[in-house]
């Protein structure tokens, strides 16, 4: 492998290892082959999320002007230019080597672009919009990675995986993502527990849940389990060396669901984290389930 392209994988591998802690640990049950394949697609897709969240000091103007430089040098890279980026080239030799859809990355970047300047949804809709790319977006690019034996009929739960971790990821950071002035808990959902805005953030300081956001919590925890239905059935669909590693993914983001549950659904007091003694026994589990074993789903619980 050219230097160059070994480097970029790398890189992407270890943004992967820094940040996507469960992702990460699952992935480490595919084939080596296809490994750097999804560390490529997780660089790919921190890189543009650390533009959004990270980049505290810039104005919104300048983070906006750095991620649309950044998606033009990759689209630059899709239509065949070289591109001088530390990571882009092993995006796009893993986009090229399974001739993925170039459609999913354009929706993908037109949600990072929505998140720099929308701060809350109205309702769960509004927000399923920008899930499309921030989520069920990503969810379909790792398709041909995962070879499933159909993947039209494969697209639909990849869809709703990638929305079910996302929901999970908004429900345990309600309180970072305050802090960085976004709600992803739609305005309407708030307001059928009689919540503003003004009440999560009160709940933060003070580093404790009322009775009405629990209750709130504990719907959108139910909401997120439905999507995890929705993706179970996909699970056999794939190739069978690629089944482990998303059987452990469900299964590790759904123990953060868990994790929410077992501390009455408040997700203020301190961070809903599976711990590793679980999380190693999760991977065992799914590394030793026989391929097509349909996944097992916990009871969903709606308020």
């Amino acid at each position: 492998m050219d230097p160059a392209l070994a480097a970029a994988y790398a890189r992407c591998r270890a943004l992967h290892r820094r940040h996507g802690r469960s992702y990460y640990l699952a992935t480490r049950l595919l084939p080596a082959w296809k490994r750097r394949h999804v560390h490529a697609l997780y660089g790919f897709t921190r890189y543009a999320d650390e533009i959004v969240d990270r980049t505290d000091g810039l104005s919104g103007a300048e983070r906006a002007r750095q991620l649309r430089d950044w998606s033009d040098r990759f689209l630059a890279g899709l239509a065949g230019e070289r591109v001088d980026d530390p990571l882009l080239p092993a995006v796009l030799h893993t986009i090229e080597v399974f001739a993925m859809d170039r459609d999913d990355f354009g929706t993908f970047l037109a949600s990072m672009a929505m998140d720099l300047a929308v701060r809350e949804y109205a309702t769960y809709d509004e927000l399923l919009s920008y899930m499309e790319g921030s989520a069920a977006a990503i969810g379909a690019m790792m398709l041909p990675i995962l070879e499933p034996a159909d993947r039209a009929l494969a697209r639909e739960p990849a869809r709703q995986l990638g929305l079910a971790f996302q929901l999970t990821n908004f429900i345990r950071d309600v309180a970072e993502d305050l802090d960085r002035d976004r709600v992803y808990l739609p305005r309407a959902d708030l307001a059928i527990f009689g919540l503003t805005r003004a009440d999560l953030r009160a709940a933060a300081d003070r580093r404790a849940a009322t009775p009405a956001i629990k209750a709130l919590v504990a719907y959108e925890v139910g909401r997120a389990r439905e999507h995890y239905a929705s993706a179970a059935p996909g699970v056999p669909m794939l190739a069978p060396t690629s089944q482990a590693c998303i059987r452990a993914a469900f299964h590790l983001y759904g123990g953060i669901l868990d994790e929410v549950q077992r501390a009455g659904h408040d997700v203020f007091t301190r961070r809903a984290v599976v711990p590793n003694r679980r999380r190693l026994a999760m991977v065992a589990r799914c590394l030793l389930t026989p391929p097509g074993t349909p996944v097992g789903l916990p009871a969903a619980r709606r308020p």
